[in-house]
């Protein structure tokens, strides 16, 4: 069975979608669509702009979102028996299996997007990624924190986990985890503390947004962050959608269930290689490429 699996904000490089959008017409008329919709020029940014204007939330989420989207709407014979999506490409999963419609879907990520740089801005917080100690070991270490905000963000594969929290609860965390022998303890070059309790103004604001949009039945199951189990009930969707915000995504977990489902072949849509390469470290036997 075939898995498509879409990656999330970091995926981004500047001249993404550029080849593309001068060889396929259908994809100009959707990178088009996307300019009019957002009110701005976002191909300019995006076949044009430097790296640090790439980074900005409110440009990388719907650009990475239009790169994988449209990837997947220009495939020829485009059938997934799954789809999965890291963080932000949870939205682009759900337009690959017609959840949401392009339109829908791209107003959603650009309102996600907002309201975490809102999020940020209110709460000065970050993000590090550890290397090489155990889960178990990771979550004791955030639990023993109580004095700051400090907790598992993202279950990437077996031995790579990312936390979030405020600032100096991050320091604290990264002197513990080198303590109890982390490989590496390394802050990220984030706006924020995504998949944390301190994105809570930006749930709120997504929650009021994803329930004004219409939904369809699925295609084909989406493997959730926040389940990690199929899910094809419209209800519970939305519901995991908008707890992803403040959840953990759980990726390793997500994988592990769509493997045990029948997935044998997974298939990264979108800008880069990063989920190829996690796949590979969850379920070496998977067989991985990218559109």
């Amino acid at each position: 069975m075939k898995a498509f699996v879409f990656p999330g904000q970091g995926a981004q490089f500047p001249g993404m979608g550029k080849e593309f959008y001068e060889e396929n017409p259908k994809a100009k008329e959707l990178f088009e669509r996307a300019n009019e919709i957002l009110g701005f020029r976002i191909t300019d940014i995006m076949f044009e702009g430097t790296a640090e204007e790439l980074k900005q939330t409110n440009v990388t989420q719907p650009a990475v979102f239009l790169h994988s989207v449209i990837l997947a709407k220009t495939t020829p014979d485009f059938a997934p028996d799954m789809v999965a999506g890291h963080s932000l490409g949870e939205l682009s999963a759900l337009v690959a299996n017609g959840t949401l419609a392009f339109e829908d879907g791209l107003k959603l990520v650009y309102q996600r997007a907002l309201a975490m740089q809102e999020a940020c801005e209110i709460n000065p917080s970050t993000m590090a990624a550890i290397l090489g100690l155990p889960d178990e070991k990771v979550e004791e270490i955030c639990a023993s924190i109580t004095e700051e905000v400090v907790v598992p963000a993202n279950y990437n594969c077996p031995g790579q986990l990312v936390i979030s929290g405020s600032i100096k609860g991050i320091e604290i965390a990264c002197a513990k985890m080198k303590e109890a022998g982390a490989k590496r303890a390394l802050p990220l070059p984030v706006g924020g503390a995504f998949h944390s309790p301190l994105m809570e103004p930006a749930r709120e604001k997504l929650q009021t947004a994803i329930e004004a949009t219409t939904f369809h039945t699925p295609s084909c199951p989406v493997y959730q962050n926040v389940s990690t189990t199929a899910v094809t009930d419209i209800s519970e969707i939305k519901a995991n959608l908008i707890a992803q915000l403040t959840a953990p995504v759980k990726w390793t977990q997500s994988v592990q269930h769509m493997v045990a489902d029948g997935a044998t072949e997974f298939v990264e849509c979108g800008p880069g290689k990063v989920l190829q390469g996690l796949v590979k470290k969850i379920h070496p036997e998977a067989e991985v490429s990218g559109v």
